[in-house]
C-alpha cells in the first residue's frame, strides 16, 4: 500500500517535524492576505456572533446524553452490513462499564442541578462509551503484565474522568458549530440555551481536573491536562482554516490529533502508568490511542459524505457546508479546480453544497482517505504488540477493525 501519510508526523510537545516527509515546518504565510479579507467571517464563526438563543424552560423543567492513480468510481449506496456490536466488543469489561454508568452522576455532583441535567443530556444520548472501555480495555490488558489481580481505584477513576472530559468537549463543541442535533437528539445548548450549555461544559472540565488532582500522580495529570489544553489549539485550527482550499494534509491530521486522537491517546496511555508497566509498553499504548483516533477521525469524515442524516444524527456534509475542509475533501481538492472555486464562494448558490458533494464521492477524494484510515489502523494493531495475547488485546485489536468495517 502506498503511504498518504507524513511517516514521521511527530505530535510530540516541543515541535511538529515534517521535515522527513518533506513537509515545511515553519509556520505557513501563504494565506496571509486571503485570511485577513475573511476576518471578519471567522470571528463570527468562532466567537458564535449570531443570533443569540435563549432558553424558555424553568429550572424545574431542567430537572424533568492513499494510493496513486485514478481510483474507480465508487458506489457509495451502501447497503447494511452485519458489523459487530460494540457491546460484543466490550463484553470482556462490561461489569466495569456498568459500574462506570452508576458513578457519573453522582462524580459530576448533585449541588448544581441544572448544570448536572444538561450534562446528562449527553450521557443518555445513546453514547457507546469507547473512550471508558478503552481505559478498561487498556487497563486489563497492561495488569495483566504488571501481575494484578484486578482493576486499581485509579483505574477506574480514570476512566470517569475520560467520559466527562469527553462529554465536556461534545458540549462546547455544539455551541462553537451551532450544532441542533447529536445521535439523533437535540443538543444541550438547543434545548437549554448557550449560556448553560457552555456553563454545563465548563462545569464539567473543572470537576473532572479536581478529581484528576486527586489521582496525585503527576504524570497522569500532566498526560490529562494536555488533552484539555488540546480541544481549545484544535478548535482554533479548525475555526482559523475555515473555507481555506490550501489547507494541507499534515495540518488536518494535527488538528484531529487535537480534537480527537489527544484524549484517546491519553486514555491508554493513562491506563498503562496506573498499572505499572515499564515505560516503553505505556508509550506503545499511547501510540495505539493515537493512531486508533485518527483513524476514527478519518472515517467518521468520510461517512459524513456516505452516510445519510438519519444515519449520522446530523444533516449529511455538514462539515463542508461550515467550511471544515477534512481529509476526503482535500484530496479532491488536488485535481478538481471547480471544487476549489464552490468552496471558496462558501456554497453563497442554490445547489452548491450539494454540487460539491457530490464532486469530492467520485473525485477519489474518499477513496484516498479510506486508505489513509487504513494505514493508521494497520499502525494501531502493530502498536498492540507489545500486549501479551488476552481477550482484553483481542478487544483491542476488534476494535480497529470495527472502524474500518464502517466504510466497507
Amino acid at each position: 500500500m502506498m503511504s498518504v501519510t507524513c511517516s514521521n508526523l511527530d505530535f510530540g510537545r516541543a515541535r511538529l517535524d515534517f521535515a522527513a516527509c518533506g513537509c515545511s515546518s515553519s509556520v505557513s504565510t501563504r494565506n496571509i492576505g486571503k485570511g485577513l479579507l475573511k476576518k471578519v467571517n471567522w470571528r463570527r464563526r468562532f466567537l458564535g456572533c449570531r443570533r443569540r438563543v435563549f432558553s424558555t424552560k424553568t429550572p424545574e423543567a431542567f430537572l424533568n446524553g492513499v494510493a496513486a492513480g485514478p481510483p474507480p468510481a465508487l458506489d457509495l449506496a451502501d447497503e447494511e452490513k452485519g458489523l459487530p456490536s460494540m457491546s460484543d466488543m466490550f463484553e470482556v469489561v462490561s461489569e466495569d462499564l456498568l459500574q462506570l454508568n452508576k458513578n457519573l452522576q453522582s462524580i459530576v455532583g448533585s449541588e448544581n442541578p441544572v448544570l448536572m441535567s444538561a450534562a446528562e443530556q449527553i450521557f443518555e444520548a445513546g453514547g457507546k462509551r469507547m473512550r471508558p472501555a478503552l481505559v478498561f480495555l487498556a487497563s486489563r490488558a497492561t495488569a495483566e503484565i504488571a501481575g494484578l489481580k484486578d482493576l486499581t481505584k485509579e483505574h477506574r477513576r480514570l476512566a470517569e474522568i475520560i467520559e466527562m472530559i469527553h462529554t465536556a468537549s461534545l458540549i462546547h463543541d455544539d455551541v462553537i458549530d451551532e450544532s441542533n442535533m447529536r445521535r439523533g437528539k437535540e443538543t444541550v445548548h438547543q434545548l437549554y440555551g448557550t449560556r448553560v450549555a457552555v456553563l454545563a461544559g465548563d462545569f464539567m472540565f473543572a470537576q473532572s481536573s479536581w478529581y484528576l488532582a486527586n489521582l496525585e500522580n503527576l504524570e497522569v495529570i500532566k498526560l490529562i491536562s494536555q488533552v484539555i489544553k488540546d480541544f481549545a489549539s484544535g478548535e482554533i485550527k479548525q475555526a482559523s482554516s475555515l473555507f481555506d482550499c490550501d489547507v494541507r494534509l499534515d495540518e488536518y491530521l494535527i488538528k484531529s490529533y487535537y480534537k480527537t486522537a489527544s484524549l484517546i491517546a491519553a486514555s491508554t496511555k493513562g491506563s498503562s502508568i496506573f498499572s505499572g508497566v515499564n515505560s516503553s509498553i505505556s508509550e506503545k499504548m499511547y501510540q495505539y490511542g493515537k493512531n486508533l483516533g485518527l483513524s476514527f477521525q478519518v472515517v467518521d469524515d468520510i461517512l459524513d459524505f456516505t452516510q445519510s442524516a438519519e444515519q449520522l444524527g446530523k444533516p449529511a456534509g455538514s462539515d463542508l457546508a461550515k467550511g471544515n475542509l477534512t481529509a476526503p475533501v482535500i484530496f479532491a481538492l488536488e485535481k478538481e479546480t471547480k471544487l476549489r472555486d464552490i468552496i471558496d464562494s462558501e456554497f453563497c448558490e442554490m445547489g452548491s453544497l450539494e454540487e460539491a458533494i457530490e464532486i469530492v464521492k467520485h473525485s477519489g477524494g474518499i477513496y484516498r482517505a479510506r486508505e489513509l484510515a487504513r494505514e493508521m489502523a494497520d499502525l494501531a494493531v502493530e502498536n498492540l504488540h507489545c500486549l501479551p495475547p488476552s481477550p482484553f488485546r483481542l478487544s483491542l485489536e476488534q476494535l480497529v477493525n470495527y472502524n474500518l468495517e464502517r466504510i466497507k
